[in-house]
């Protein structure tokens, strides 16, 4: 399936996508798609649904974030080798984790703002994935049974604020916009190999980030495994996975977001995003 929200912020009901790419609402049958609906069970029952017998939803509706209430935004640094080589960085010998805010959580589609006294806002294309279910010490040869899906994560990322201003890299990954996630929740059985998935990102249609899931230093299975023995992942939590090489802060001069800039990207059978980059207002 692909599980989608649409609707104004803060009221985004629940839908999905059905085979010819129209979207179809799901409110009859749940909520949300959240921590509480995002169980193995739930799921079952909405795949078992006819998708001509929901409603379609009118054509022009906001997509939304495509997971509710988060709690945990977990993020993975220096996850692509080729990455880790175009900044001048070692292999990492241990996933290196840092946290996203939840609050930055926006739709795929939506705008995404450049903080108060930026200088270097950046892009970075990332896949994520959901938790389902409950995950804590688990072995990655099952770690994949606790992921409810994968979508797209927009990674935006201050440079400054996240390397020059002291302490953990969480102060530039949490600015408010800095998480577009969607435009869908893929759930697991639509994606054939998750680690061959291509990647790429543009601004202002010109290539900027061309990669693939293949060049993960660690890859999902490995990553839920491994975070679960520091946390409890409960569903609806987000993992994103790090990005491919290509971000402005590597380039020569390095180059960043400004006000007026668009992002687009996509992930092989993850939909598209599409971001207008706005100045920060007052």
């Amino acid at each position: 399936m692909k599980l989608v929200r649409y609707g104004e912020p803060g009221a985004e009901k629940p839908g999905l996508i059905d085979a010819e790419g129209a979207m179809r609402d799901l409110s009859a049958h749940i909520d949300d798609i959240g921590r509480k609906t995002l169980d193995p069970a739930t799921l079952t029952r909405l795949a078992a649904l006819d998708p001509a017998s929901l409603p379609m939803v009118p054509a022009g509706a906001r997509i939304g974030p495509c997971v509710a209430d988060a709690r945990n935004f977990v993020a993975v640094g220096l996850n692509f080798a080729d990455h880790a080589a175009e900044t001048g960085a070692p292999i990492p010998a241990e996933p290196i984790l840092f946290n996203k805010a939840p609050s930055c959580i926006v739709g795929p589609n939506d705008d995404v703002v450049i903080p108060k006294g930026s200088q270097k806002t950046d892009w970075e294309i990332e896949l994520a994935m959901v938790i389902g279910k409950r995950a804590s010490y688990v072995a990655a040869n099952d770690a994949l049974a606790y992921v409810a899906g994968f979508c797209i994560c927009h990674d935006v990322s201050e440079r400054e604020f996240q390397m020059e201003r002291g302490g953990t890299w969480s102060k530039g990954k949490g600015c408010p916009t800095f998480g577009p996630l969607g435009p869908w929740l893929v759930t697991p059985d639509e994606i054939a190999d998750v680690q061959d998935l291509g990647m790429w990102l543009d601004v202002n249609g010109e290539r900027m980030q061309t990669g693939s899931t293949k060049t993960m230093i660690f890859d999902c299975a490995q990553l839920v495994s491994y975070i679960s023995h520091f946390m409890i992942l409960e569903p609806g939590d987000v993992i994103t996975t790090g990005t491919p090489p290509g971000v402005g802060t590597a380039m020569k001069p390095p180059r960043y977001l400004k006000a007026g800039d668009v992002v687009t990207m996509g992930i092989d059978g993850l939909g598209e995003q599409r971001q207008d980059v706005k100045a920060h207002q007052g």
